[in-house]
């Protein structure tokens, strides 16, 4: 994968836990976390309570040890590295958190406030 796709990928995540963690959660705190991808050093600025926190650590994890090139999509993976536990949780924040983005796209399209 290259580093434009991982860094797409970590965003992605990103955009995701972010919009979970806000409309469900409360404590939010300012973090950047250093990801280390082919020689390069990635930081994401992240604003999430200390569980989802947790939780996209594990997800970089899993991201920064991916073996597949190029990488499938993580629900359709053959070998996939998520417990089964934290997959339902992330699989949980995904769905919610892409229906909220496709309602925002969907607003921004018919500038609904």
């Amino acid at each position: 994968m290259t580093t434009e796709k991982f860094t797409a990928e970590a965003q992605t995540l990103k955009k995701f836990f972010q919009i979970h963690c806000k409309d469900k959660h409360t404590g939010q705190t300012n973090h950047c976390k250093k990801l280390h991808y082919k020689d390069e050093d990635i930081y994401v600025e992240l604003e999430l309570c200390s569980e989802c926190i947790e939780l996209i650590h594990y997800s970089f994890d899993r991201l920064l040890e991916c073996p597949h090139d190029p990488k499938p999509r993580c629900r359709t993976c053959p070998n996939p590295c998520y417990s089964k536990t934290e997959w339902k949780k992330v699989a949980k924040l995904m769905r919610y958190s892409g229906i909220k983005l496709g309602l925002l796209k969907v607003k921004r399209f018919f500038k609904i406030k």
